[in-house]
């Protein structure tokens, strides 16, 4: 059952799922109609598992797009049969389904299986022939109208063909937008585009190497089962975002798929799903690298930590499985210690990073890690005044005054201001930056994160010389 912290994503808008078989272009009309590439494209069948949900907007009407996987025959526990549950799911819970085919190769026995089972829900469908550029599909499209779903709708999702007429079918299911408020219903459909923060979601980003339980620990927060799970490592293969409420504070919790070595990384489609992991952490604000108790600390997870520091991103180290720890407690408390030496040593940057150990597959100990990540977001936003930091500055050079400069002249160090949050970040005045050096520059670091109380972030401290008011000007004549 879903929690009562749950909030279904896109609360308002109408529901529209794209299904099909296989690698008929169901992601590539999902870009199409949302305008960014969101879903990863490609040849090989089969690349959605998950259901992707992202607002779009078609001329003036709004709707939450649901793309779905490929609808396979397959039945019992096997994940094509489990993939086929979640999209028969999707089709239950929208509002309108767009049941597409690839008519350059005609109807199939797959297609005519599907549409008997959507005959049942026919108010809801519209056939939506793709690959009907030129006239390539004039065959299949033909053979669409035997399916007994209506009149198809032939497009081309690759080169944006035949959307006027899509617009129109879908128009006699959803309201368009009030033409006065088309700008703000426009930025309501996609919060990305929004430049107020004030409300904004709190951007989430699940981590980690292959079948150490991210999705199952999105699926534990939320309550429910919103992305696959199953024994088989790699299920999700491009990042999977839902909206989410934790005691009434809005999150989107972003699932990616696993990265493995780039050494290891053989297939394309691989390749593109670890690229999409990556652009996922870059626009994240808290991400949970997630470990497997078995395994702590494996070079890999030190990679993907040391990516998310790189990139200024709050942090919180994850451990999941800990009920498979050793039974004995000096065993489990030894692996512990390992964990925290690993990221010491490895990350001497960011001390004191989060570290929160539960089982997502029981839930047990889930309960502390959002309230760990909304601290190390909190402390992540922490803005210190300048004259609170020139104090501390004065204070710093005090008891720790600067080495000389090799001329022999004493380094002054003039000025400090926080110049931006997220991660925090400070510029040094200082008489000669270049002189200064390295090891100085970390005691600054180190004091500043303990002084201020900013641990487990990354804090980024760098130097400038101040103007010289008298540089350019020209000397009277005697």
């Amino acid at each position: 059952m879903p929690s009562a912290d749950h909030r279904p994503p896109g609360q308002g808008l109408r529901r529209v799922a794209i299904v099909g078989r296989p690698n008929v272009g169901k992601s590539t009309l999902f870009n199409r109609l949302v305008g960014r590439r969101r879903a990863i494209v490609d040849d090989t069948p089969g690349v959605t598992r998950d259901i992707r949900e992202q607002p779009a907007q078609l001329g003036d009407l709004a709707f939450m797009l649901l793309d779905t996987a490929g609808w396979e025959t397959a039945g019992g526990e096997a994940l094509e049969a489990r993939m086929r549950r979640f999209t028969e799911r999707a089709v239950e819970s929208a509002d309108v389904v767009l049941f597409l085919i690839d008519a350059r190769s005609g109807i199939l026995p797959l297609d005519e299986s599907f549409a008997s089972w959507l005959r049942k829900r026919s108010a809801k469908v519209i056939l939506v022939a793709n690959k009907c550029e030129g006239r390539a599909g004039q065959q299949g499209l033909a053979e669409a109208h035997g399916l007994g779903l209506g009149e198809p709708i032939p497009v081309s999702a690759e080169h944006g063909e035949g959307l006027s007429d899509l617009h129109e079918a879908l128009g006699r299911h959803i309201e368009p937008m009030p033409e006065e408020d088309e700008t703000a219903d426009a930025e309501a459909v996609d919060p990305d585009l929004a430049d107020v923060p004030e409300g904004r979601p709190l951007l989430l980003a699940i981590v980690g190497r292959p079948n150490v339980g991210k999705s199952t620990l999105l699926n534990r927060l939320v309550g429910e089962e919103r992305v696959l799970t199953g024994p088989e490592a790699g299920i999700t293969r491009d990042s999977i975002r839902v909206e989410w409420e934790w005691k009434g504070r809005p999150v989107r919790l972003v699932d990616t798929a696993g990265m493995r070595r780039r050494s290891r990384i053989e297939a394309k489609l691989e390749a593109a799903s670890v690229a999409d992991s990556l652009d996922t952490i870059r626009l994240a604000d808290v991400v949970v690298v997630v470990l497997d108790a078995a395994d702590m600390a494996e070079k890999q997870d030190l990679n993907i930590a040391g990516w998310v520091i790189e990139e200024g991103r709050a942090l919180v180290i994850a451990v999941n499985k800990t009920d498979l720890l050793a039974d004995d407690q000096s065993g489990s408390a030894k692996q512990w210690r390992k964990l925290r030496d690993r990221l010491e040593m490895s990350f001497s940057q960011v001390k004191d990073v989060a570290i929160v150990g539960f089982s997502a597959l029981t839930g047990r100990g889930v309960e502390r890690l959002l309230p760990k990540v909304f601290e190390t977001y909190e402390i992540w936003n922490k803005r210190v005044t300048t004259p609170k930091l020139n104090r501390w500055l004065r204070e710093m050079e005090t008891l720790h005054p600067p080495p000389l400069a090799s001329n022999g002249r004493r380094i002054r160090l003039r000025f400090m201001t926080q110049i931006k949050r997220r991660p925090p970040t400070f510029i040094l005045s200082v008489s000669q930056p270049d002189e200064l050096g390295n090891d100085y520059l970390r005691f600054l670091t180190n004091r500043l994160r303990d002084d201020f109380d900013m641990p487990g972030v990354p804090i980024r401290l760098s130097m400038r010389k101040p103007k010289n008011p008298y540089e350019g000007r020209r000397k009277p004549q005697r």
